[in-house]
């Protein structure tokens, strides 16, 4: 799978500023995008500047020395040279591109795009996808059935967290001779989330070692009042799947029930089991490195299935659990301005 790391953008003169306007008005931001005579574009490859040299060579030495066979070769070369560009630019006429919204990434962190092909017509070969200043090694490619779909896969990689707008997207086609490169434009309107990277050897935080269970290497009812068997009613999200696993794993005890029961925190009426993240317990540390240290205590709570909330600055996210917390917490994290 290509990967991509994007880089800080050169300064532009005012007339590329123009030019790109006027791209960007042609080619819209869409998370889908329809390749047609409007937004295709053709020009010769290098071996199609050659070809084009060596048929003109052909040319003037045949008009030069008035050989016939010379006249047939050249015309059946060019002949062959113009369904070559017929065919190169059919190959992406009518191809359909739709973006699959993107996962969240940590800062630095390769981060995935899904691009689906749709071919309504003939077969497709040799469809390509890359960044237009990507080497032309990074191009993922693909062929598409007839009447068929097939997938793209890229990696992009943003340095700083953050909500990020995804770069523009090169499709390209050499097919069949290599002669001429048909390609397009695609903007994506899909944006990123970038997290904060978490710390590697983040210190635990004292609201999460206060709200640790004791004896966490023998999982069960008695090493955390906070933990009970699972009862009919309760949410899926408050099962405890890594716990219930170790507990189930356990040899049962002499004259002991046959099985472990699913393990549930009990988060009404029990305190002692939340905990707060506060961007003021990681004072002393520039801001980048506390929403680092934040992140990794983020993703260690979550890891250990104990209720969190999360304080920043004029953010204050209640404790609580499941990927739908998890993910809030880390937006805004991913989005957390330093104050003065």
């Amino acid at each position: 799978m290509p990967s991509f790391h994007l880089k800080r953008p050169a300064v532009r003169w005012p007339w590329q500023r123009r030019w790109e306007r006027w791209w960007q008005n042609r080619h819209p931001a869409s998370d889908t995008t329809a390749l047609n005579q409007r937004n295709l574009y053709i020009v010769p490859s290098r071996p199609g500047f050659a070809f084009c040299a060596t048929l003109l060579v052909l040319l003037l030495a045949s008009i030069n020395d008035q050989l016939s066979l010379g006249y047939l070769l050249t015309f059946l070369l060019g002949g062959a040279g113009l369904a070559s560009m017929h065919s190169t630019h059919a190959n992406l006429r009518g191809l359909k591109l739709d973006l699959k919204t993107p996962p969240p990434a940590y800062a630095g962190q390769p981060l995935a795009l899904d691009v689906r092909l749709h071919n309504a017509g003939a077969a497709r070969f040799g469809v390509g996808l890359r960044l237009p200043g990507g080497a032309a090694a990074d191009t993922a490619t693909a062929d598409v059935p007839a009447q068929g779909h097939a997938q793209l896969h890229l990696q992009l990689s943003f340095p700083t967290r953050g909500r990020h707008a995804l770069p523009r997207l090169r499709i390209e086609s050499h097919f069949p001779l290599g002669l001429f490169v048909v390609w397009s434009y695609w903007r994506p309107a899909a944006q990123a989330w970038v997290y904060p990277a978490p710390e590697p050897d983040a210190p635990p935080a004292a609201s999460v070692e206060e709200a640790l269970p004791q004896g966490q290497g023998q999982p069960g009812l008695g090493d955390d009042p906070g933990l009970r068997p699972y009862r009919h009613g309760d949410s899926p999200r408050q099962i405890l799947w890594k716990k219930s696993a170790l507990a189930l794993a356990q040899p049962a005890s002499p004259g002991g029930s046959g099985g472990a029961p699913l393990l549930v925190r009990e988060r009404l009426g029990s305190r002692a089991s939340e905990q707060w993240l506060d961007l003021a317990a990681t004072r002393g540390l520039p801001f980048e490195l506390r929403l680092s240290r934040l992140a990794a205590w983020v993703r260690r709570a979550e890891e250990a299935g104990l209720p969190y909330g999360l304080r920043l600055r004029g953010v204050a996210l209640a404790p609580d659990l499941g990927p739908e917390h998890f993910r809030a917490c880390m937006e805004a994290l991913a989005l957390a301005e330093e104050q003065p």
